[in-house]
Parts: C-alpha cells; sequence; structure tokens
C-alpha cells in the first residue's frame, strides 16, 4: 500500500515529482491542463520522457492522471460529449508516453432523465476512448458522491458498465468520502465489510486500482461531494484505521485530494497522517 496524492503539474510536467518527494508521496495523481477548461496541449516527447524517468528514480509509483471535470458521459449536448471523449483520449495518450498507469475519471451526470436514460450513451461513449487509447493505460471510473444527478454513486451502476465493455483496462477507483456520503458505512467495521462484499458481487474487486484518501466535510449519507483533512471530519482518525485495514486494500495505492491544513492542497502533514495510520494497522509501503 503506497500513500500518495494529487500534485500540482505547474511550472512543468516533472515539477510534480519534486513535490511528491516534498511531500514524501508515494504515488502521485496529476492534471495535465487546466481541470476546468476543454483546453489540451499535446504533452511533447522530452517532457513526457522526462517525467517519467524522473518518476523512476525517485521511486514514485504508480502515477495517475486525472481527467478534467467537465468530462460528462451523460451529456446532452453532442459537441460536449464528443469533447469529452476527445479530452479522455488526450489523457490516455499522455498516460501512456508519460509512465502513468491510468486515467481516473467522473462518469458525469445524467441530468435527471435517470441512469437507464444516457446508460447506453455512457457505454458507447466508454467504447470508443477504449478503441482510440493505447492499449497499456487504463481508464479508471471514480464513483461519486450521490450529489444530483451524478452517475456511479452505486456500485451497481459501475458494474454494469464494466460487464456491458468486458475491456480489461477499464478499472475503478473509489473515493473514501464519496462512498462515506453516498451512503456506504465505511467508518466502521462491520460497515466496510459490508460495502467492500457489495463492492465485489457488483463490480470485482479485481477491478479496484485506486483509493482517493479523502475525510468527509459533511455527514454521513449527505449526498456531497466535501473532503476533509484526513482525521478532521466525520470518517476521522479511527475511520481511516479500519479503512486502511482492511484487506481489499493492501496492495492499493492511496491518493490524498484533501484541503491541506493550509488550504493549499494535499501537504506533508496529511501524508504523514496517513503513513502514521498505515504503520499503527501494520500494513506495508
Amino acid at each position: 500500500m503506497r500513500i500518495g496524492a494529487h500534485v500540482s503539474t505547474a511550472g512543468g510536467l516533472d515539477k510534480a515529482i519534486d513535490r511528491a518527494k516534498e511531500l514524501g508521496a508515494e504515488a502521485i495523481q496529476c492534471f495535465c491542463s487546466s481541470p476546468q477548461g476543454w483546453a489540451f496541449k499535446p504533452v511533447p516527447p522530452g517532457q513526457a520522457k522526462s517525467f517519467s524517468e524522473k518518476a523512476r528514480a525517485a521511486d514514485v509509483q504508480p502515477v495517475f492522471l486525472h481527467g478534467i471535470y467537465l468530462v460528462n458521459l451523460g451529456a446532452e449536448s453532442q459537441e460536449n460529449l464528443t469533447k469529452g471523449i476527445d479530452s479522455l483520449v488526450n489523457y490516455t495518450t499522455a498516460a501512456s508516453a508519460m509512465g502513468a498507469q491510468g486515467v481516473i475519471f467522473h462518469p458525469g451526470s445524467h441530468k435527471g432523465v435517470g441512469y437507464e436514460g444516457v446508460f447506453r450513451q455512457t457505454v458507447a461513449s466508454l467504447k470508443e476512448v477504449l478503441a482510440r487509447s493505447p492499449r497499456d493505460v487504463w481508464l479508471i471510473i471514480e464513483n461519486s458522491a450521490g450529489m444530483g444527478s451524478h452517475i456511479g454513486s452505486k456500485f451497481e451502476e459501475i458494474g454494469r458498465i464494466l460487464r456491458a465493455l468486458e475491456d480489461p483496462r477499464l478499472k475503478v477507483c473509489l473515493d473514501t468520502q464519496h462512498l462515506f456520503a453516498a451512503g456506504h458505512p465505511v467508518a466502521d467495521r462491520p460497515g466496510l465489510e459490508k460495502t467492500m462484499q457489495e463492492f465485489d458481487r457488483a463490480v470485482g474487486l479485481a477491478s479496484l486500482v485506486a483509493v482517493h484518501a479523502n475525510d468527509s466535510k459533511v455527514p454521513f449519507a449527505s449526498g456531497v461531494d466535501r473532503h476533509e483533512n484526513i482525521g478532521q471530519g466525520a470518517i476521522g482518525l479511527a475511520g481511516f484505521e479500519v479503512i486502511l485495514a482492511h484487506p481489499a486494500f493492501r496492495h492499493v495505492p492511496f491518493l490524498l485530494e484533501v484541503p491541506g491544513f493550509d488550504n493549499k492542497g494535499p501537504d506533508r502533514a496529511n501524508v504523514d497522517i496517513l503513513k502514521a495510520v498505515r504503520a499503527k494497522v501494520g500494513v506495508g509501503a
């Protein structure tokens, strides 16, 4: 189990590795374009090679990219749907060049028409992304917090997508705060055991490749996506001790997406807290 964090690439892609080392992060996640805009510049081969070599030399592994927030596979507009598909292809292409494991992304929202109303569109869109993507990277669906009409807060929704595509490159990332907010009782042992049994039945533990480690600023089953620093939220330190001790996560990297104690994003303090939890429950790096 490696403890990592989402880090900035400001100043150049390889700066993310420097920041990871400053934080004590053993794995990272980053954007390779603005997460709030469609604009994308292909990663120059030299930069991609430098990033990959620097990550290996620093033993910062695995590396993930996070797709931009505008991607919505349930989009009503064909133009926006096409942009979302193209964005994911751009990111999987960049991930391959950079030596990243894959691209974690939010599937989006059905805008009130219901999951069934966008299921076929979602599957067709992901099929196109996979067909246009390199074979050596994963496309990783992240569960949602259940807010509004978001796709993927229920395990069965994610599982149906995976079963429809049957592509080994399609994987899953679980966000601890999203699980908690969506009504999965992950902060206590019986609740987490039940949650992971449900996940295994609906999706399959073999598909789980990453965890977003975030405490929750909001109460259980609130349906709201609001991250908090580790131990400062409703999941709490005891909850993370339960989570990290579960055998389903033993070989899965944990990536922090917390606000940070200085509100500048994931910091060394949060990394150290999670490493201390890992040590306490007896799970090795």
